[in-house]
């Protein structure tokens, strides 16, 4: 990953009865790294998903990359990352992947091919 150290936050799934205890506000589109399908393990405590991820160490490329809010060229862009951003990988679909800076965002989809080797 062009030589640079990436630094891994360890996530471990929370132990114990995991419960919500009332209403969550639903963030904003495009903030914390949540569907409504799956969500960052880090938010397994306080989000309902249906699928919680541990995910996986990541930088982005050469380039300055943009956020998108759904997996497609057209869509919004919600936020960009500066070229050598450290970012956790979530969900691989195709050439998109689901990231994030960490478990309180933003979270986003670019092209797989933006990210580091």
């Amino acid at each position: 990953m062009s030589g640079t150290d990436v630094q891994v936050s360890k996530y471990t799934v929370p132990g114990g009865v995991l419960g919500l205890k009332g209403p969550v506000e639903k963030p904003a589109p495009g903030t914390l790294p949540l569907r409504g399908d799956l969500a960052h393990i880090a938010l397994a405590g306080t989000h309902l998903a249906a699928h919680y991820v541990i995910p996986h160490a990541g930088m982005i490329g050469d380039a300055p990359v943009e956020l998108h809010l759904v997996p497609r060229d057209d869509s919004d862009v919600t936020d960009t990352l500066s070229a050598g951003t450290s970012i956790e990988v979530l969900d691989v679909a195709g050439d998109w992947v689901w990231i994030c800076t960490g478990p309180s965002g933003p979270s986003g989809y670019c092209k797989g091919n933006c990210l580091a080797g």
